[in-house]
């Protein structure tokens, strides 16, 4: 017993270590010399600016927005990281420290600039009214979409135009194509987008460009760099003006949108899009996996030490432990990620990378419930056990130790599996954050494949099979543990 302890001791020591370092190993050389990155945070979800694109097998994102960038990093002489997050996470990722600069077709509104510093335009785009094909005649002026449904990006340029139109119905989303999937699927009536943009969905018979005029004014897009990074926003307009006096930012997205209307032939059923995204849902189950099996493994031990604590009989203690658990279960969890995410970053300076965050997050959470659980498990066993381990010459922690605890797991052993499988299917949250898991990467596929629902069915396909081979051990589990109360 004392091996096994230790045993599981040493193995939760290099977990915690690995998290810890995995930052510090991933912005290091083989040589062990720090390598000097600059890091981007983008919504690749934007074609032709940036979008996800299948290129020699591989999953890539490109644009011309993205192809700045590596000028950007080439004249620093720094290796580019992308990072793949929602446009409206984009602004506390650049305020917390996580990304360098943010280029995301982003305009500099007075509002913005308040928070963050623009780099000069480097390009210019005009507003357009996105329409289902039987409605262009319908909708021709601005006065014929008064009171309509609208969607637009949350957070964006976009969505304040909308928010302009009197008596607008608006559906704000942080993902281009899901707002395209309403306006097809007929939850709203119209989409407001960059005419650079919305040329990407014409290929669809069914939609088409109002003739509707909402701005007259070029909006123009600019890069996103933190307040007081005065070296930074220096060298990115240098090679702004340099891809600009050689005309090659036109060159650029020319380019990009010669791509993003080039499309891949769309897998005709379900099943070919499984398969010839097979590696993309890999990956995503990798991170799924990871993250829910430490998830369960620090919540289990959290909460079981919570449970001791709200039992100690010590009124500061137990008080403590009290309001951990009422706040936890009384928020949620994406609350709760977006504090640790990005909250710590600004306020101490604390940066967790999305798999460590998305693993604290997921131990918190679950290490309220699971407190509960054993709480309730340990006040069900008979208190005359404790006296009567007592009376044999046992200490208190010893008694615990050996024959409540072993008691009440057996107990609640069955709510315990209940949580773990919760704890799986909410790590789908932290995909939010921009962690590759199964989630992020059916988002992925949609924007691929232009499939509005068959990348989902996969996704949860997928969870199904995870949460019910999880059940089905734990029962065998639970059948073992029981076995003992039938002889």
């Amino acid at each position: 017993m004392k091996k096994a302890y230790r045993c599981t001791a040493f193995i939760l020591s290099m977990l915690v270590v690995l998290l810890a370092g995995l930052p510090v190993l991933t912005a290091h050389g083989a040589d062990g010399q720090a390598e000097k990155t600059l890091i981007l945070g983008t919504s690749a979800e934007f074609a032709p600016y940036e979008f996800h694109k299948t290129i020699n097998g591989k999953d890539q994102i490109v644009g011309f927005d993205i192809d700045i960038a590596h000028e950007i990093a080439k004249d620093m002489g720094a290796k580019l990281v992308i990072q793949d997050m929602s446009f409206d996470a984009l602004l506390p990722a650049l305020q917390s420290g996580r990304v360098d600069m943010v280029i995301s077709g982003m305009t500099p509104t007075d509002e913005r600039k308040q928070s963050i510093d623009f780099s000069s335009n480097y390009y210019q785009s005009t507003q357009v009214l996105m329409v289902r094909t039987e409605d262009k005649e319908r909708f021709t002026t601005i006065d014929s979409i008064k009171g309509e449904k609208i969607g637009a990006q949350k957070g964006s340029i976009q969505e304040e135009i909308a928010q302009s139109i009197p008596d607008a119905v608006i559906t704000s989303l942080d993902r281009i194509p899901d707002l395209v999937l309403q306006l097809q699927t007929k939850r709203v009536n119209a989409v407001i987008l960059e005419d650079t943009v919305a040329v990407g969905y014409l290929h669809d018979k069914n939609l088409t460009l109002s003739e509707a005029v909402l701005d007259e004014a070029p909006v123009q897009a600019a890069i996103g760099i933190r307040k007081g990074n005065a070296e930074l926003l220096t060298q990115v307009n240098s090679t702004i003006d340099r891809l600009k006096s050689g005309n090659r930012i036109a060159e650029m997205v020319k380019g990009a949108s010669q791509l993003s209307i080039e499309r891949q032939q769309s897998p005709g059923n379900i099943f070919s899009v499984f398969w010839e995204y097979r590696s993309y849902y890999a990956l995503g189950l990798g991170y799924t996996l990871l993250l829910s099996a430490l998830g369960v493994l620090f919540g289990f031990l959290i909460g079981l030490i919570v449970s001791l604590v709200r039992m100690s009989g010590i009124r500061p203690i137990t008080w403590l432990g009290t309001a951990y658990v009422e706040i936890l279960r009384g928020t949620p969890m994406l609350v709760q990620l977006m504090i640790i995410h990005y909250g710590l970053a600004l306020t101490l300076g604390i940066n967790f990378s999305p798999l460590q965050s998305g693993i604290i997050t997921l131990s918190l959470n679950s290490s309220a419930y699971l407190a509960e659980i054993f709480r309730a498990g340990i006040q069900g066993v008979d208190r005359g056990q404790m006296e009567a381990a007592r009376s044999l010459g046992m200490s208190r922690g010893q008694a615990m130790r050996h024959i409540i605890l072993p008691q009440a797991f057996k107990s609640v052993l069955p709510a315990i599996g209940n949580e773990f499988i919760t704890i799986i299917k909410e790590s789908s949250i932290i995909s939010v954050i921009g962690m590759a898991d199964i989630m992020y990467q059916a988002g992925v596929v949609k924007n691929i494949t232009y499939q509005g629902l068959s990348p989902f069915i996969i996704a949860a396909a997928i969870y199904f099979v995870l949460t019910f081979m999880l059940s089905k051990l734990l029962g065998v589990w639970e059948r073992r543990m029981g076995a003992s109360d039938h002889r």
